[in-house]
């Protein structure tokens, strides 16, 4: 069992890959929503795209010169022009109901949160800040992550997507994140958390995640942030909340000393 688990777990994809055209595997209920309203809008695609290549293809085989010579001119017709106006109004209404009920999920925090972290953008890395772990001046916990360059990654690690200080979180477990940026404006995305949050100088945004399953997520800034633009990765890891009490208490003992 344990076997067949880290198996599944190791099949799961988290991060960019080459010639990738689907989504990243989902790891927050809201990502998935996002990959079930594709699925579902995109068979509504195939049926219009069927649909109006029948037409198309039929058109053309049936109402050509050689057939129809002396082409009859129809300036109206009440029956057809009723169907195409009422057919895409009910196919833009079954999208719009789950379109709406998933907005509403991804605006804001709906429930109340566990942790905050706050995520402040550089030129060109990110500072993040356990805000609920700062007591004083004295007491906080916040770290500075930087790319780890071409030249200095370990084996395993891929390359320009990983960095010094992952953002650890625990899995299950609400999280509101406040992004803002120091200085131009900056972009936190992690695709498989379904997460995009868009910020610029003066402003902060806030957005919310519930990552069910325990990995490293790989996201990048998506905003154009400068000349090193592409150098500003963002690595989520979630891990059991006994490890991340674990690893709350060995960085707030670090950054105490």
């Amino acid at each position: 069992l344990q076997y067949h688990d880290w198996v599944n777990q190791a099949a799961l994809c988290d991060a960019a890959e080459p010639w990738q055209l689907g989504s990243q595997d989902a790891a927050t209920p809201m990502m998935q929503g996002i990959i079930n309203l594709h699925h579902d809008i995109f068979f509504f695609l195939i049926l219009i795209l069927v649909f109006v290549s029948r037409m198309l293809v039929r058109s053309l085989w049936h109402f050509n010169e050689q057939t129809n010579p002396i082409p009859q001119r129809i300036v109206h017709g009440t029956t057809i022009e009723i169907i195409r106006t009422i057919f895409p109004s009910v196919i833009l209404l079954f999208i719009a109901i789950p379109s709406f009920a998933l907005l509403y999920s991804m605006d804001g925090v709906l429930v109340d949160p566990a942790i905050t972290i706050k995520a402040i953008g550089h030129q060109w890395y990110r500072t993040y800040e356990y805000s609920d772990y700062n007591s004083s001046d004295e007491q906080s916990l916040t770290f500075d992550s930087y790319t780890i360059l071409e030249d200095d990654p370990e084996l395993g690690q891929s390359r320009l997507l990983e960095v010094d200080n992952r953002v650890v979180v625990p899995a299950k477990t609400h999280l509101r994140m406040v992004v803002t940026p120091a200085d131009v404006p900056h972009s936190w995305a992690v695709p498989s958390s379904g997460v995009k949050c868009d910020v610029v100088p003066g402003r902060s945004n806030l957005t919310s995640i519930s990552v069910q399953r325990e990995g490293v997520y790989y996201g990048q800034c998506s905003e154009i942030c400068g000349t090193n633009h592409a150098f500003t990765p963002i690595v989520v890891e979630a891990v059991t909340l006994k490890d991340y009490a674990d690893w709350v208490s060995n960085q707030l003992i670090l950054q105490t000393n």
